[in-house]
């Protein structure tokens, strides 16, 4: 009964020095100092790369037409047919409305009567013109014969009669020449005449009203019926239509003074229409070249494409301008920088891991990253984590973080 005791005792003695066994092992391991290249403290960071970054401009303003007129009558007259309406698209050259002048159809008869005697009066002139040629050729080959004979055979005909048949000839000849003046004064006259009959013809075309570019009509003025006249003057004349060329909408943005010098013609710029959930790409078409003085802006237009017509004139849009762009920065987080005014700093792992504070200069800013163009070179560590407790010179150990940033941008 006396074993018992002595094995409790003799177990409860080996449990004890198995504990301080662990226990010293376990201080010795505590007590190995750490390695300079090993740290508890784990930093996330991303890597510094090149990107293309780009500085825009954006400006609201309103979509109005290419081109929009008011289409006038050009002769006075009654509307006879109208053939538009609100909406309406025509092209080029179409008619749109024809006006009733029955003075101008009366007109063309009258020059188209003279112009029939004036022909009549040119075939007269000219059987005149034959005619006396005939009877000059007939007087002169008799005064030719005469003088002929007279030399050849002296004293067989009488010098009287020879001096007759020279003054026949003279003036078959002078007849001749008052025919064929009178032949020039009758086409002179035909001429004439059709030139009236042209100029009335084109007012009588005027009656037809025509879509001078392709467009689509936004207002209407007149009806059937309706008194037209002529487009001389604004105040007294009423216009048939207002005609908008909306194949391509303009879009009149101002610049400021200190973007001017980025402009230029050719530029593409994304137009957003909110109002139909849409964005096209168009160009800078044009500018004014001066600033404005009273805006401190310039006037500058965007031609916007609307083939498809969905575009509506009046809407508001937003013009995103690319003022600069580098294909290439080196770019770095917006997580990784410390800013202080104008100034920004970053925080970069080494390749010993310690920590190193440096000073960036910034260039273009992108919505989650940041061009950097002296501070940091492609290929470093910038920590993105929590930066507050971190010291330069300090050993940490670097875990690169998945970063949103280089991609959430969307520029290409």
């Amino acid at each position: 009964m006396k074993i018992l005791p002595f094995a409790i005792l003799t177990a409860t003695v080996l449990i004890f020095t198995s504990a301080c066994n662990r226990t010293g092992t376990r201080a010795k391991a505590d007590s190995t100092p750490i390695s300079a290249d090993q740290s508890d403290v784990e930093v996330g960071t991303a890597l510094v790369t090149t990107r293309p970054v780009a500085q825009t401009l954006t400006l609201s303003s309103e979509l109005v037409p290419f081109q929009e007129i008011d289409v006038y009558a050009k002769v006075a007259g009654y509307v006879k047919t109208l053939s538009v309406d609100y909406g309406t698209h025509v092209r080029k050259d179409q008619v749109m409305a024809v006006l009733e002048v029955p003075e101008l159809q009366a007109q063309l008869d009258e020059d188209n009567a003279a112009i029939k005697a004036q022909q009549d009066q040119v075939t007269r002139a000219k059987s005149d013109v034959d005619r006396t040629k005939a009877q000059h050729n007939a007087s002169h080959l008799q005064y030719q014969r005469l003088a002929g004979v007279s030399k050849t055979q002296k004293g067989l005909v009488a010098q009287q009669e020879i001096d007759d048949a020279q003054g026949k000839d003279l003036a078959a000849e002078s007849t001749v020449a008052v025919a064929e003046g009178a032949e020039q004064v009758a086409e002179s006259q035909l001429a004439v005449a059709k030139a009236r009959l042209r100029h009335d013809q084109a007012l009588y075309d005027y009656s037809k009203i025509t879509a001078p570019f392709d467009g689509v009509v936004t207002q209407r003025y007149a009806n059937f019926g309706a008194l037209m006249q002529a487009g001389t003057s604004s105040t007294q004349s009423t216009p048939l239509v207002r005609l908008s060329d909306e194949n391509t909408l303009r879009l009149v943005i101002p610049v400021p003074e200190s973007d001017v010098d980025y402009i230029h013609v050719g530029d593409p710029v994304d137009v957003r229409i909110p109002s139909v959930n849409k964005t096209v790409r168009g160009k800078v078409a044009r500018f004014s070249v001066d600033v404005n003085g009273s805006t401190r802006t310039m006037h500058t237009e965007v031609d916007v494409p609307n083939p498809d017509g969905k575009l509506v004139p009046g809407t508001y849009a937003e013009a995103d301008i690319t003022l600069s762009r580098n294909n290439s920065a080196v770019v770095v987080p917006q997580e990784a920088l410390d800013r202080s005014g104008d100034t920004a700093s970053v925080l970069v792992v080494g390749p010993d891991n310690k920590i190193e504070k440096r000073t960036v200069t910034m260039g273009i800013q992108m919505p989650d990253y940041v061009e950097a163009t002296s501070g940091v070179a492609k290929g470093d560590q910038v920590v993105v984590s929590d930066r507050s407790a971190l010291k330069p010179g300090e050993v940490v150990t670097p875990k690169q973080v998945q970063q949103i940033a280089y991609g959430a941008s969307g520029l290409q």
